[in-house]
């Protein structure tokens, strides 16, 4: 058995039925990947993340944070206030996330000039 798996627990992500699957599809999310960079620094509010994270709709905010929270990736935190302040922090776990998504990143801005060029030959092709 690998170590801190329950018995009977082999996850592949290559098959269908894996739970992994869900796992990835949360943090491949263009949304998961800039919040998860916006949170890198530490708390924001809600507000402040949808400026931060530019294009994102109120609706699509919340419902990425609410299944980040569910998937124990961030934290919220509502103060009894008028209005109410609700913040977002990263857990351990969504902050261990921070080291692969900023390599994504960087190779996203590294390889831009490829990437538009690529398409630019396939379009005219």
């Amino acid at each position: 058995m690998a170590e801190g798996r329950p018995p009977g627990l082999d996850p592949d992500p290559y098959q269908q039925g894996c739970p992994t699957r869900h796992i990835l599809d949360r943090i491949g999310d263009r949304w998961t990947v800039l919040i998860v960079g916006a949170l890198g620094d530490g708390t924001l509010r809600f507000s402040e993340l949808r400026r931060r994270v530019d294009g994102i709709s109120q609706k699509m905010l919340t419902q990425t944070l609410r299944e980040m929270e569910r998937d124990g990736l961030v934290t919220r935190t509502v103060y009894p206030e008028v209005p109410p302040r609700v913040e977002y922090t990263l857990t351990d776990a969504g902050s261990t996330l921070r080291g692969p998504l900023k390599a994504l990143e960087d190779w996203s801005i590294q390889h831009l000039p490829g990437v538009l060029a690529a398409r630019e030959r396939y379009a005219d092709a």
